[in-house]
């Protein structure tokens, strides 16, 4: 195999023949590795693309590379998940390091502090086709044994759009009505990598058409999305999140979408927009969605300001998929079926679950090549929210605790992400371990 890139540009070419070949060698991680073996004593540059091209063709989100005293660490992040591939030496490690701070821009001669850039992978059709620009965030961090690189992925073909996310009917429909409103905020909430920025993307294609002017502020910029205003923040510049809203409200936007609110006086115009005509999206770093009402008071804004601009919040996980190829079906205990059935109870009665009985089925985990002998391929998520009507916003006046909160919410008619995770157990679509996994009360 050919590298088809002969200089630092900052990008990576992949031919259609070299990632054809690579796409009949590379099928899982134990594949992969005999194929890198192969390329070790070759050009740095043919070594970095077949990394990279393999990383993408097993649909990883993070490439690692991690010194040690001896030798470097080579891992991938696939479906949320650390994999180990293989070790490499430490001149191997050394070269790629160059390599890769020379195509992200990266400083070679500093080592001692942390270092953040980017590149780009072409992935050509052939002749007369369109490319495929794939970007790559790369960040190098000073460690014991030298610099820890970690590469993510920005593939364009992670967008999925709504109904692909994996929502309930029930909770899609509420979902697609309470995008079309034309003002208030719509908050998603989870940890890092739980698939936030995936759902903001859905609801902008939604709801994306030429009469609506849409602009985002994000740090960094994910994808790009076309036909929408994208704005990235630059501290250095003095250009954050409260700099770039008060700009952006200004250009008379109908939907807003805020990457993060991080401070008050983010959240303040930010709310401020939701109740003078804008629809904005946004994210918060909470456990589950009614702890979003008290992070803002946290930041430091009232409740008189949050009930009347918030419509909805949400939280979510993602949830591995269990094999399809390898997966098989297991009868439960009579135990864990009767804290299923306890669990699932007082769930709204226009909500279709499968029958929970003596002798269900529910699937395990086994392993096959098809998915690296993890057990799973693919993820989906797992869905509370929990809408601000009349009831909802006189009840935050009167700033609730979380536990209180959730309970009302509940009251209303809520699914919990862990309900939502058992029902997909029961739909065969995942475990109990993995829904234990990530809900663990």
């Amino acid at each position: 195999m050919n590298s088809t890139d002969s200089k630092i540009t900052g990008e990576i070419l992949i031919s259609p023949k070299s990632l054809e070949e690579l796409r009949k060698e590379v099928k899982n991680i134990p594949a992969f590795r005999k194929v890198i073996e192969i390329y070790l004593e070759k050009k740095v540059t043919e070594l970095s693309e077949i990394l990279l091209g393999g990383a993408i063709l097993l649909e990883a989100s993070d490439l690692h590379i991690e010194p040690e005293e001896e030798r470097a660490k080579l891992r991938l992040r696939i479906d949320g998940v650390l994999q180990d591939v293989m070790f490499l030496n430490l001149k191997t490690y050394e070269l790629l390091l160059s390599r890769i701070k020379l195509l992200s821009g990266l400083k070679l001669n500093i080592t001692d502090r942390p270092q953040d850039g980017r590149f780009s992978i072409l992935i050509s059709s052939g002749r007369g086709g369109k490319e495929e620009s794939i970007e790559i965030r790369a960040s190098a961090l000073p460690a014991e044994y030298g610099e820890s690189i970690v590469l993510r992925i920005l593939n364009p073909k992670s967008l999925i759009k709504l109904k692909a996310l994996g929502l309930r009917e029930d909770l899609l429909s509420f979902f697609k009505k309470e995008i079309q409103k034309p003002n208030g905020m719509i908050i998603v909430t989870g940890p890092t990598g739980s698939g936030k920025t995936t759902t903001l993307y859905a609801f902008l294609r939604e709801i994306q058409k030429p009469e609506i002017k849409i602009i985002t502020i994000e740090d960094p910029i994910e994808y790009h999305l076309e036909g929408i205003s994208q704005t990235q923040v630059n501290p250095g510049k003095k250009y954050d999140f409260a700099n770039g809203l008060r700009s952006i409200v200004r250009q008379d936007p109908d939907v807003i979408l805020v990457g993060e609110i991080r401070d008050l006086e983010t959240a303040q115009i930010a709310l401020q927009a939701a109740l003078t005509g804008h629809l904005v999206f946004t994210t918060l770093h909470t456990n589950d969605a009614a702890g979003t009402v008290a992070r803002l008071q946290a930041l430091g804004e009232k409740p008189v300001n949050i009930s009347p601009s918030v419509n909805m919040a949400i939280a979510q996980r993602l949830v591995r998929k269990v094999c399809q190829k390898c997966g098989k079906l297991i009868p439960i205990s009579p135990t864990v079926l009767k804290k299923i059935k306890s669990e699932l109870q007082n769930i709204p009665k226009n909500i279709k679950i499968p029958e929970i009985k003596i002798g269900l089925k529910v699937p395990q985990a086994k392993g096959c090549p098809s998915c690296n002998f993890i057990g799973y391929r693919g993820r989906i998520g797992i869905f509370e929210a929990f809408l601000v009507d009349d009831k909802m916003e006189k009840f935050i006046l009167t700033s609730p605790s979380i536990a209180a909160l959730r309970k009302k919410a509940i009251e209303q008619g809520m699914v919990t992400m862990r309900q939502d995770g058992l029902i997909k157990v029961l739909q065969r679509i995942t475990t109990l371990d993995e829904v234990e996994r990530l809900t663990k009360e």
